[in-house]
């Protein structure tokens, strides 16, 4: 007599199915209410300094404008966007519900419901025409799309020619004196501060994206092979973040040259 099918599943199995959800949308919606504590904890106050730079990164000038965000989260480099340059509008997407709740909430409390509008979406298929945007942005977010070479050619999609795609992005420190230092930190102080202020799985993921986000050269070629002409590669507080600026060439730009690779502040 032939056996009943098992339902059991075999451990990797099951440890598929219970890490299928970290770094989805899903999982921000539970870390959501602590997210931007745990980022000023975690940084030491100097992501709002990175905001800035990739701000600043995208020479929208004072002139008007419509910049998408992508994985958007609480709206922090919206709010940064909108607050620099009072002429344009920002358009933020995420897949996470709670998070865009409460994002929603610190655009009405600082009274730019009228220039920021918040969405679910997905960065691999960005609900937008070709051409739709002077600049785009992701901060903290590209290390958690799937697929992120597909995700970068939305973003290069539905940017007008000529506009600007800057990504801000965490990673390990290979080399250099403080390495050792900041890799310690990733490894160690990021998923027990996660731990106790928010939940240690979902921070030990954080910890295990960092380490396996690719090298700057090696994104960079990656922003490169998804249409992009990258003009700067700056790595800031010694490696741990790198701001990557690119824009979507009028043409086909073959000799472009390589992008510059500026020190690390």
């Amino acid at each position: 007599m032939s056996a009943e099918p098992s339902t059991a599943k075999a451990p990797a199995a099951e440890t598929a199915l219970a890490t299928a959800a970290l770094g989805s949308g899903q999982m921000f919606d539970r870390i959501a209410s602590r997210y931007d504590l745990l980022n000023r904890v975690l940084s030491l106050g100097i992501d709002r300094s990175w905001r800035k730079r990739t701000v600043r990164a995208l020479a929208l000038a004072h002139k008007p404008g419509r910049v998408l965000d992508v994985a958007t989260g609480t709206a922090d480099l919206a709010l940064q966007i909108a607050a620099t340059h009072p002429a344009c509008t920002v358009v933020g997407v995420d897949p996470s519900a709670n998070m865009l709740e409460l994002g929603k909430r610190k655009v009405a409390q600082r009274k730019l419901a009228s220039r920021i509008e918040l969405a679910l979406g997905d960065a691999q298929a960005l609900a937008f025409a070709d051409d739709s945007f002077d600049a785009a942005t992701i901060a903290f977010g590209i290390r958690n799309v799937p697929d992120r070479l597909l995700g970068l050619r939305e973003m290069a999609r539905v940017v007008r020619p000529g506009g600007k795609v800057c990504v801000l992005e965490l990673g390990e420190p290979r080399r250099g004196l403080l390495a050792r230092a900041a890799r310690f930190h990733t490894h160690r102080v990021v998923p027990w501060i996660g731990g106790l202020l928010s939940g240690h799985r979902e921070y030990e993921y954080l910890q295990r994206s960092i380490a396996a986000f690719p090298d700057a050269k090696t994104f960079a070629s990656m922003m490169e092979q998804a249409g992009l002409v990258v003009e700067q590669v700056r790595p800031m507080m010694f490696g741990v973040c790198t701001l990557f600026v690119a824009r979507r060439p009028e043409r086909i730009d073959a000799a472009s040259g390589p992008a510059k690779l500026e020190g690390a502040s």
